[in-house]
C-alpha cells in the first residue's frame, strides 16, 4: 500500500468508511472505471456481531452485479414472513416478485461474512485501494459548489495530511457525527426510549430454518414482543423488546439470560450464544445529503428502526444512485444538475423507510394507553376478521425505492400511480419503479439476467411494432459519446415475455431504463424518448 500524498485527486473518488455501504461505494465506481481511494480511521476489519443480517433481492442484485454474488449464495434463504398473536398464527405472506429474478427474495448472513466477500471483490479490483487507519480530521475544499475537488485532512501513523478526489462519497455509518458536524449536516429525528436485547445464538429449530417469525404478547414476553430469524449454521436470531433499564451484564450472571431463551427454544435443546447485544431504534434523516462535492449515504445520512431491515438495504441503493451520477459527471455525461439529484432522490428513499418504519414502531411500541389499547384491540380482532390483518404492522419489509416523482422521471400520463402498495404486492407499473428482472435464455449479451443489460449505461426495451434503428436513429443525436446505450425488443430479452408482462408493455411503448436499474419512461415515439434521455441526464 503506498501512501502517495500531494496528488490533486483529479480523475478519482473518495469513500470515507470501509463498511459494507462503503465497500459497495467503491466497487459501483469502479465498474465505471472511477479509481477510488477507501478511507477507514479503524487500525483493520472488525469481524464481531452479525449486525445487520437481513438482505433484499435488489441489493443482492446490485452485489452480484460487482462481483460479490457469494452473499446470495451463502446466505441462508427465506420467503416466508409469520406473524403471530400469543400463540395463533394471524397471517404470512411471501415477498411479490413482478419478474422472475433467479436470486432469493431475502436471505439472511452475517454482516461479517458479508463484508468479507465485499473485500474479496474489492481484492480483485485494481482500480480501488483502501487504507485502513486513516481517520478523516477536517475538510480543506470541496463544500463549495464552486469547488472542483473534494480535500479531506487526514491523521494516520504518517502523521496529517491532505488526501483529495473529485468527489467524496461519506460512508461513515452510525458513528459518523464527526463527519455530518465537519460538513455543517443536521441529524434531526428521534431516539426511541425502548431498549431490545438481540441474541444470536447455535441450536436446531426444526421447521424454523426459513421463516421470519413475529410474535405480539408471546406467553414468554407478555405484552411485548418477540422477533427471530434464520441465519446460516443453525444460528437463529431472538430480538426480545425489554425493559429500558434492562442489565445485560446482569441478566448473563444471575441466569435469567438463559431462562430467557430457553422460554424460547425449550429446556432440553442445546445452545450457544453466538453474539449477543442491547441496543435502542433511532429515526433520523440529515437534513443535506450532499454538501458540495461530498455526498453522505447509509447510516451516517439516516438512521431507521430495524424492523423491516430497512437500514443496509438503502444504504446501498444510497451508494448505487451516487456512483452512477458521479461516474458520469466525471466523465461528460450528465449535465450540471445530475450529481444534484442524488439528494432529491435518496433523502425522499429515507422519508418512505422513516414513515414506514415509524408506523411499525408506533404499533409494536405504543407510547400512550389510548395507544396500548388500540393495539390490543386490532390483534384480538385480527385472530378472528381478515379485515383487521391490515391492521397489524410487524414492519414492512425493505422493498426498492420507486422514482416515480424524481426531476428525472419523465411521468406517463396513460399510467396512474396509486402510492404505496399494500404489504406484499408488487407496485403498480409506471416510470420510476424498478425493472422486473428475469433469467435470459442464452446469456444475452453475456449477461444473465436482464438489469444486467441496464447497468452498462442506458437500457431502451421497446415493444414489437417500434422499429430499432429508427430508435437508434434518434438516440444517436442526443446520446453523449462514449455513453453505451443498447436498444432492444422485449422479445429478444430471452425471459419468455416476463418483463415485458411485469411491466405491463405494449407493442407501440418504448421503456427507457437507468444505469440502476430503475425506468426513466414510457413513451410512444423516438422523439419523446429522446426527451426523456435529456431529462434523465440531468440536462
Amino acid at each position: 500500500m503506498s501512501h502517495e500524498h500531494g496528488t490533486d485527486g483529479r480523475g478519482r473518488v473518495l469513500v470515507i468508511g470501509n463498511g459494507p455501504v462503503g465497500q459497495t461505494a467503491a466497487l459501483c465506481l469502479a465498474r465505471w472505471g472511477i479509481p477510488v481511494l477507501v478511507l477507514d480511521s479503524r487500525p483493520e476489519r472488525d469481524p464481531i456481531g452479525s449486525k445487520a443480517l437481513c438482505q433484499q433481492r435488489d441489493v443482492l442484485d446490485l452485489w452480484a452485479a460487482c462481483g460479490a454474488g457469494g452473499v446470495a449464495t451463502e446466505g441462508l434463504t427465506w420467503s416466508t414472513a409469520r406473524t403471530f398473536y400469543k400463540a395463533k398464527e394471524l397471517f404470512s405472506w411471501e415477498i411479490p416478485d413482478p419478474g422472475r429474478s433467479p436470486l432469493p427474495p431475502f436471505v439472511n448472513i452475517s454482516q461479517a461474512r458479508t463484508e468479507a466477500i465485499l473485500d474479496e471483490a474489492i481484492a480483485a479490483q485494481p482500480l480501488i485501494e483502501v487504507w485502513w487507519g486513516t481517520e478523516v480530521v477536517g475538510i480543506a475544499g470541496g463544500k463549495g459548489d464552486g469547488d472542483e475537488r473534494a480535500t479531506v485532512v487526514c491523521r494516520s501513523g504518517f502523521g496529517e495530511f491532505e488526501v483529495a478526489g473529485e468527489y467524496a462519497v461519506v460512508c461513515a455509518g452510525s458513528k459518523g457525527g464527526p463527519m455530518r458536524e465537519l460538513l455543517g449536516v443536521q441529524f434531526p429525528g428521534r431516539t426511541f426510549d425502548d431498549s431490545f436485547l438481540i441474541c444470536d445464538i447455535e441450536t436446531s429449530l426444526p421447521g424454523w430454518e426459513n421463516e421470519r417469525r413475529f410474535y405480539f404478547d408471546p406467553e414468554w414476553n407478555p405484552g411485548r414482543q418477540v422477533l427471530i430469524h434464520p441465519c446460516p449454521n443453525s444460528i437463529f436470531r431472538i430480538d426480545w423488546q425489554v425493559d429500558t433499564d434492562f442489565d445485560l451484564a446482569a441478566a448473563q450472571s444471575d441466569g435469567s439470560l438463559d431462562q430467557r431463551i430457553r422460554k424460547v427454544i425449550g429446556k432440553k435443546r442445546d445452545y450457544r450464544i453466538d453474539w449477543v447485544s442491547v441496543y435502542r431504534f433511532h429515526a433520523r434523516s440529515a437534513d443535506h445529503y450532499r454538501v458540495g462535492r461530498f455526498l453522505l449515504a447509509g447510516d451516517v445520512a439516516h438512521l431507521v428502526a430495524p424492523f423491516g431491515a430497512r437500514g443496509l438495504n438503502s444504504g446501498v441503493p444510497d451508494v448505487e444512485n451516487a456512483a452512477w451520477k458521479i461516474a458520469f459527471a466525471m466523465k461528460g455525461w450528465g449535465g450540471p444538475g445530475l450529481v444534484g439529484t442524488y439528494e432529491t432522490e435518496r433523502q425522499a428513499a429515507a422519508r418512505e423507510n422513516l414513515a414506514v418504519t415509524a408506523a411499525t414502531m408506533d404499533f409494536l411500541v405504543p407510547q400512550t394507553k389510548k395507544a396500548r389499547k388500540r393495539r390490543k384491540e386490532i390483534l384480538k380482532r385480527a385472530r378472528k376478521d381478515q379485515k383487521a390483518i391490515p391492521l397489524v404492522d410487524s414492519g414492512r419489509l425493505a422493498e426498492a425505492f420507486w422514482y416515480v416523482e424524481s426531476p428525472l422521471t419523465t411521468r406517463d400520463p396513460s399510467r396512474y400511480w396509486p402510492g404505496r402498495p399494500p404489504r406484499g404486492q408488487a407496485p403498480t407499473p409506471v416510470p420510476g419503479v424498478i425493472l422486473p428482472d428475469a433469467a435470459t435464455e442464452a446469456a444475452v449479451h453475456g449477461k444473465a439476467r436482464v438489469r444486467e443489460l441496464a447497468r452498462d449505461g442506458l437500457l431502451v426495451l421497446v415493444g414489437d411494432a417500434v422499429n430499432t434503428l429508427e430508435v437508434e436513429g434518434v438516440l444517436s443525436s442526443v446520446v453523449p459519446a462514449g455513453l453505451p446505450v443498447r436498444v432492444m425488443h422485449f422479445a429478444d430479452l430471452g425471459d419468455d415475455g416476463v418483463v415485458a408482462a411485469g411491466l405491463q408493455a405494449v407493442p407501440e411503448e418504448l421503456w427507457l431504463v437507468r444505469p440502476d436499474a430503475h425506468t426513466a419512461a414510457c413513451v410512444r415515439t423516438p422523439e419523446a424518448l429522446a426527451d426523456a434521455v435529456h431529462t434523465l441526464l440531468g440536462h
